[in-house]
């Protein structure tokens, strides 16, 4: 497409043209250690709480806070501005624990989605071959009444968008998912309706919204759908976690900002039900024919994930190229599911030394099992549990002169730093094919559970084949997806 959206998160985002890999890596000589603020963390973990939503600035109609001074966009990019989930709900949680167990709870749940999924797609099995959820498919009127969002201080761990939805637009913010390809949006009338923060979009009142008849190849592309009447199509979507959506599929106008895209594909759901989390429907960015960002064409996409305790706000982009000191790594497809982003991960070092892993224990198989994603919607990087366990003793065995604290859910590795004001942990990063190397930042990979003072290592075992970059280790770096190029780019503090 011949223009650049940006949208502005609680994260970020940023590309147009094709990516310019870097040619050295980021660390000339490995350091050991690096210095954790335990103090600010900790100051966000009350922040967070304490945020009021209603003394933030209201947005603009159509939230065009316009600009080109987004940090990696092009001349001729458009940035909308995007608002954290914070801006919008007070958190319901009474302390930063409580918070940190519902997120975790609901990682978990989101991580057994994607690997039911990879797992059903590698054994040829659709989800039309499973018994469809019972959410009431036949529905009748008398039987019905581009910034970025952090979502997580709803639990959520998800990032939002604000999206205008139809002729004339009907803004509403859209949970932004790398994981998935189908976009859908709760609409009027509701069989079911989940809680929302802006109006549930009324089709009737949109010039440009058109069903799809079952014979269409949108229709065809899903993975589970319907057809009413014998002529249109009806779709449903179901993420794992006890979230779905069911409803009409047609096609729309979408808005971001001041351009806007016609004839995209999307649900219209009257049957939703999950942890959605106040936003109004899903933005599908994966892979996928159904994908918004394949639906564009676009040959590039960008986002920078700012803090997920942060109400502060980035960019997503489209069409826009890779900065000359982005670190460059192969972006791999996997051909039993074209949903997901793979990375060609090399190793991972700790304290400035390579860790014993094999590099098959990052690579995907003939058959499609093994290998590693990178996934906006997962909040902690998933590794393989022999990975994670040479992982987390290099670690570990660096840390032993900080106080130890029990384990919090998935985290078996915490520390008492409530007495500390900072602290020297060991550095850990990530190395990509050519010698390229992403150091994360310390706040990337010991994050605090509570206020008082408990911290824990971010990464956790699974026992699936498929490993999982997080958005945690993603925060306050742009990462790129070439998809013309077949690159995937990382840029440090760049939101």
């Amino acid at each position: 497409m011949g223009f650049l959206f940006a949208l502005l998160f609680a994260g970020c985002f940023f590309f147009t043209a094709p990516f310019v890999g870097c040619s050295r890596s980021l660390l000339q000589t490995p350091q050991p250690t690096t210095a954790l603020d335990v103090a600010e963390a900790l100051v966000k973990t009350k922040n967070v709480l304490s945020f009021d939503p209603t003394k933030k600035p209201a947005f603009t109609p159509l939230d065009q806070s316009l600009s080109a001074s987004s940090p990696s966009s092009s001349p001729s990019s458009i940035s909308l501005q995007i608002h954290p989930r914070l801006s919008i709900h007070k958190s319901s949680h009474l302390d930063y624990k409580a918070l940190t167990l519902s997120r975790l709870q609901r990682d978990s749940a989101r991580v057994s989605s994607l690997v039911t999924r990879l797992n059903l797609a590698v054994n040829g099995i659709s989800r039309s071959d499973l018994k469809p959820l019972d959410t009431g498919l036949e529905f009748g009127a008398e039987d019905l009444e581009g910034p970025i969002v952090s979502g997580s201080s709803q639990g959520s761990g998800e990032y939002f968008s604000r999206v205008g939805i139809g002729k004339p637009p009907s803004q509403v913010y859209m949970v932004l998912d790398t994981g998935s390809d189908v976009n859908w949006v709760q609409c009027a009338p509701c069989a079911d309706c989940y809680q929302q923060s802006d109006p549930i979009f009324e089709p009737s009142l949109s010039s440009s919204y058109s069903p799809l008849k079952c014979d269409t190849q949108q229709c065809k592309y899903l993975d589970d759908s319907e057809c009413r009447n014998d002529r249109t199509c009806v779709y449903e979507v179901s993420y794992g976690d006890g979230s779905y959506t069911v409803g009409d599929f047609v096609t729309e106008t979408i808005t971001l900002g001041s351009d806007s895209v016609n004839n995209v594909a999307i649900g219209c759901g009257h049957n939703n039900e999950g942890l959605f989390v106040g936003a109004g429907g899903l933005l599908g960015l994966g892979g996928g024919p159904l994908s918004f960002t394949s639906q564009l064409n676009a040959s590039s996409f960008s986002y920078c994930l700012v803090d997920r305790d942060s109400d502060s706000a980035s960019t997503l982009e489209f069409d826009s190229s890779f900065p000359p000191n982005t670190i460059t790594a192969p972006l791999i497809r996997n051909h039993q599911l074209d949903t997901f982003y793979y990375l060609g991960l090399t190793g991972i070092s700790v304290g400035g030394e390579l860790l014993p892993i094999p590099e098959s224990a990052f690579q995907m198989d003939e058959s499609g099992n093994g290998g590693i994603i990178i996934d906006s919607g997962t909040a902690v990087t998933r590794l393989q549990s022999d990975t994670y366990n040479v992982l987390r003793d290099a670690f570990a065995k660096g840390t032993k002169n900080l106080p130890s604290a029990d384990s919090v859910a998935l985290f078996d590795t915490c520390y008492n730093l409530s007495t500390k004001s900072s602290v020297d942990v060991p550095t850990l990063s990530f190395h990509f094919p050519e010698g390229k190397v992403l150091p994360l930042p310390a706040k990337n990979y010991m994050i605090p559970v509570d206020s008082v003072g408990t911290f824990c290592f971010a990464f956790a075992p699974t026992s699936s084949s498929l490993s999982i970059i997080g958005n945690v280790q993603q925060q306050g770096t742009r990462v790129g997806f070439d998809l013309g190029n077949s690159r995937v780019g990382f840029v440090p503090n760049k939101c």
